[in-house]
């Protein structure tokens, strides 16, 4: 069905970010074209990505805390294990690319950027067949009354960039690196710097989580929650059980099914 299409029918408009610019900068951007991550480029250039967790990472570092947010560039957080595609190669090459990376930077014959193509833009076009169950992941959860330091070195640690809000057997809420990102910054733009190292530690995870939740239950049809995910500009969704948490599907649980 895809060897039809090529890159070029589905690939989106490149938003792209300064090596220079302040992390703030970036996150604002992301935020506001609701992407993540953003290719970086220097001198025309593309020389990486930076994306939401990595700016989570940065602000977070005890290294960095005598640091204004906008002091930090994004030259420090840069991932540079990123991929380039070509417009017209066929579509199928795609899917173990993002099954790898958030994002794919395209060029043209002549080695210029001209697109990108992200989840969203594939399951836009090309979906798992199946049914709700074959795309269903173990849900990582996280106590709502849980420190907010403690969930970012878990996202660290165990490489996990969202979990499920629970308080008992309560869903309450669901935390990411966005989260982190933007109440890590609301924090230090807001706290005086010989303060934050104790008041940080404050943060609970009830005080950044993003609520009331999207779910859906285990028996909802594959097709109408991808349209659901897609529609919110969400990456996940928790699946429950008669109400109860029963596992999540994220945007690469799909990829990974196709």
């Amino acid at each position: 069905m895809t060897n039809t299409l090529t890159v070029k029918d589905l690939m989106s408009k490149p938003v792209t970010v300064a090596k220079s610019v302040p992390i703030t900068e970036a996150l604002d951007k992301m935020l506001d074209e609701e992407i993540d991550p953003l290719i970086v480029v220097h001198n025309d250039e593309v020389v990486g990505t930076v994306s939401r967790f990595c700016v989570a990472e940065k602000l977070g570092t005890k290294r960095n805390s005598d640091l204004s947010p906008t002091a930090i560039r994004v030259a420090n957080a840069i991932d540079e294990d990123f991929t380039i595609i070509y417009e017209d190669e066929d579509l199928d090459i795609l899917i173990p690319l993002l099954q790898q990376y958030k994002l794919v930077v395209v060029y043209n014959a002549d080695n210029n950027l001209i697109g990108q193509v992200t989840s969203g833009d594939l399951l836009a076009r090309v979906r798992p067949e199946g049914d709700l169950s074959s795309v269903v992941q173990t849900a990582s959860r996280i106590d709502a009354d849980e420190r907010v330091v403690h969930l970012r070195r878990r996202m660290i640690d165990e490489e996990i960039s969202r979990f499920v809000v629970t308080n008992g057997d309560e869903i309450v809420g669901v935390v990411s690196e966005t989260d982190v990102a933007v109440s890590l910054r609301k924090f230090r733009e807001s706290v005086e710097d010989r303060y934050q190292e104790h008041q940080v530690r404050n943060i609970l995870v009830r005080d950044i989580m993003s609520s009331p939740v999207i779910s859906v239950e285990e028996d909802a049809l594959l097709p109408a929650t991808i349209d659901t995910m897609l529609n919110k500009k969400i990456s996940s969704i928790p699946i429950t059980r008669k109400g109860k948490l029963a596992g999540i599907v994220t945007r690469m649980s799909l990829i990974q099914a196709l």
